[in-house]
């Protein structure tokens, strides 16, 4: 969901970090894993935006032979927008879980050849074997992480989603997400759960935020982390790898579930019906499960990896960061995104337009 790094550094980053990314990736590059029948030809990638290594894609072409194009969206609505009505022509998607779920329903992915992934063994078992994809059948686990509170701790000092919903202490200094998860963890603080099906848990989350709107600077399309890092807020509701991004830029920043919980989610690779490139797509998919490739790209992204393999390649200081690699106790506390049936996804669609519009 994320959240995350462009196929090109991202201005943000420092001149020792991308020395450090660069040193990593070159590491990787003498050690490339081949495709033993690449052809050539081209894989059309469809993926969040910033949320890449700066080499992967050039990696890739180098191993296989395969060109890329690499079209960036900013959400699962967006992308689920643009394939709904028909495949315009991309191989590989990064849907979030529950919109795996939302399409695998709606007949949009193709079932994986496993005998094609001789990577797919470098997975973790727990995310071998998800219930919204029993088995791997149609997706690929890419990285997880949580949703929560980025901060400037000179500033503040947050342990509730109140301060960014329920407060005007930081009036004006504060960015919320401008998508459904809004709606969601307004109801974590409420005290339900973020898959409710009741109209009334859904108005209350309304009322809620539009009462929160004066207080707010920004509804943030995925870019409180910048707001944050340039001083235009002071606290944002983001995703744990983007502000673990800016945190290395700038060491006043912090991030933090909050103790009513957040949302813990996971984005996966999957290959839509309609993709001009089936077996590219599978090309792709297994060299990004290569644990020196995934290594490479979770050391720059700063997202958690399901990928057992790649943490040999991932370093000692981003394992045991409890803000990337959460201990049980916080992870107890978060609920995973599941997916409710459309006229249940309209009602969270329309109570956020119910916001926005207030």
């Amino acid at each position: 969901m994320p959240r995350r790094l462009s196929p090109f550094p991202a201005p943000m980053l420092n001149r020792r970090r991308a020395l450090q990314t660069g040193l990593a990736v070159a590491a990787v590059a003498g050690t490339l894993p081949r495709v033993p029948f690449a052809q050539g030809g081209e894989v059309n990638i469809y993926n969040w935006d910033t949320y890449i290594g700066p080499d992967t894609v050039d990696d890739f072409t180098a191993a296989t032979g395969i060109r890329v194009r690499y079209d960036l969206y900013a959400s699962s609505d967006e992308m689920f927008g643009k394939l709904r009505d028909g495949n315009p022509g991309y191989d590989v998607v990064f849907p979030s879980n529950d919109f795996v779920e939302r399409m695998i329903v709606a007949d949009m992915l193709v079932p994986l050849d496993h005998g094609r992934l001789s990577n797919f063994g470098n997975l973790a078992p727990r995310f071998q074997d998800p219930g919204f994809d029993p088995g791997r059948q149609f997706s690929i686990p890419y990285f997880w992480g949580t949703m929560g509170i980025g901060y400037r701790q000179s500033v503040a000092s947050p342990d509730s989603w109140a301060v960014l919903m329920d407060s005007d202490e930081y009036a004006g200094r504060i960015s919320l997400l401008n998508d459904k998860n809004l709606i969601q963890m307004a109801l974590l603080y409420l005290g339900y759960s973020l898959n409710t099906t009741e109209q009334a848990h859904l108005d209350e989350a309304v009322e809620l935020l539009i009462r929160a709107k004066p207080n707010v600077k920004a509804f943030a399309p995925d870019t409180g982390q910048d707001l944050l890092i340039s001083g235009e807020v002071d606290l944002a509701m983001e995703w744990n790898g983007d502000i673990l991004q800016v945190m290395e830029e700038d060491d006043d920043l912090a991030y933090v579930v909050p103790k009513e919980g957040g949302l813990l989610w996971e984005d996966d690779m999957a290959i839509p019906k309609g993709g001009p490139n089936p077996d590219a797509a599978l090309e792709w998919i297994n060299f990004i499960l290569d644990a020196e490739v995934f290594g490479a790209i979770a050391t720059y992204v700063r997202y958690p990896s399901p990928n057992e393999a790649a943490k040999a390649y991932i370093p000692e200081e981003d394992l045991e960061n409890p803000s990337t690699y959460p201990p049980d106790a916080v992870l107890d506390k978060c609920e995973t995104s599941i997916y409710k049936g459309e006229e249940v996804e309209s009602l969270y669609e329309t109570a956020l337009t119910r916001v926005l519009a207030a």
